[in-house]
């Protein structure tokens, strides 16, 4: 506990320390990058077929889930993004009493609060969009899964020696290659649309203005947190499809630009304040080690003592008993002699009175 202690207050203080490309100009305002994707999802024709999943499992190589995803009865449970899962949907009540669907993912922020949290830059938005995740550089602070407002990243808890933060990356290893995201390639009704961000939010209006009556005039992601590459239209208020209405305009950088005056200092100390915290669990697991192996070698040594007592005992037991049989056998030998003699003797005699 002391650890994890010094560790939260160290991070506390480092949290921001870097913010990769124009997103790391903290107190200006970034509009995001020219040419930038992203998805446009429409609740009002999302049916909870849940085929984005299945989808986003298969791209992304994702162990198998527990439930099938033709298996709608998960819908009754609210779900997160997980370590296993990049992406859920989730069912919500509508004011009209029928049910309403919303995915869940990485936003893609144009600003990502995980950037700007992360110290070492594992996390970047890359010029199409997507924000990815170098696990070589993690050191595993997870201070990106406290500064999201989404809760989205997730940990690997279960993975005792390679752990990684886990997330959607909008499929960037197929945008790389021209292809679709996942998800998006597989919905059957169109409830998401990939494109240039700009021309996403052009279609998000068409959309509101050509249905009022549909829409709720709003498109969620346009300014949220600075501006998000996942943008959202829905028939309810985002609150009741699950959603943060609290968050604001500015992005996570501009939050956090007073904050950041004494950073570099407290972050060029990290190398060395790890270094230690390492040196010192490396002192610990040696000791450890060594007292381990006294312990083995203390057990040897008794249990090679008592197997040795106890073999003495049985040997001397067998020679005691060896000893007894031997005069046993004796006593028997002298008594069948002595019996063989007396009978010679009385043969003797007979012969002589006849």
């Amino acid at each position: 506990m002391l650890r994890r202690t010094f560790l939260g207050m160290l991070g506390a203080a480092c949290v921001g320390a870097t913010v990769p490309g124009k997103a790391g100009a903290a107190g200006k305002e970034f509009k995001g990058y020219p040419g930038s994707m992203g998805v446009l999802f429409d609740a009002t024709r999302c049916i909870g077929c849940r085929k984005c999943e299945a989808a986003c499992n298969k791209v992304n190589d994702l162990p198998a889930p527990e439930k099938k995803f033709d298996d709608l009865s998960v819908l009754d449970t609210k779900r997160r993004t997980d370590a296993k899962s990049y992406t859920v949907v989730n069912k919500y009540k509508g004011e009209s009493k029928s049910p309403v669907f919303r995915k869940s993912q990485c936003n893609h922020c144009l600003e990502p609060a995980c950037a700007s949290a992360c110290f070492v830059k594992a996390f970047k938005k890359l010029p199409n969009g997507a924000v990815v995740y170098d696990e070589s550089v993690c050191v595993g602070c997870r201070y990106c899964m406290v500064a999201c407002p989404f809760e989205i990243p997730a940990y690997e808890y279960d993975e005792p020696l390679t752990p990684r933060v886990m997330k959607c990356t909008m499929c960037a290893p197929r945008l790389a290659e021209g292809k679709l995201p996942g998800c998006v390639q597989e919905c059957p009704k169109e409830a998401l649309t990939f494109g240039d961000r700009d021309e996403l939010l052009k279609i998000a209006r068409q959309r509101i203005s050509r249905y009022p009556d549909r829409y709720v005039d709003h498109i969620y992601g346009e300014h949220e947190m600075g501006g998000t590459s996942w943008l959202y239209i829905s028939g309810e208020s985002f609150s009741n499809i699950g959603m943060r209405e609290d968050l604001g305009t500015k992005s996570a950088p501009e939050l956090t630009a007073g904050p950041l005056a004494a950073v570099p200092m407290v972050a060029g100390l990290w190398p060395v304040l790890l270094g230690g915290i390492y040196a010192v669990s490396k002192r610990k697991d040696k000791v450890a080690d060594e007292e381990r192996k006294e312990a083995v070698d203390n057990a040897i040594a008794k249990a090679s003592a008592e197997a040795e007592q106890t073999l003495s005992d049985a040997l001397g037991k067998a020679e005691v008993a060896n000893k007894r049989k031997i005069e046993v056998e004796v006593k028997k030998a002298v008594e069948e002699a002595l019996a063989a003699k007396d009978a010679d003797e009385q043969d003797e005699n007979s012969e002589e009175e006849s």
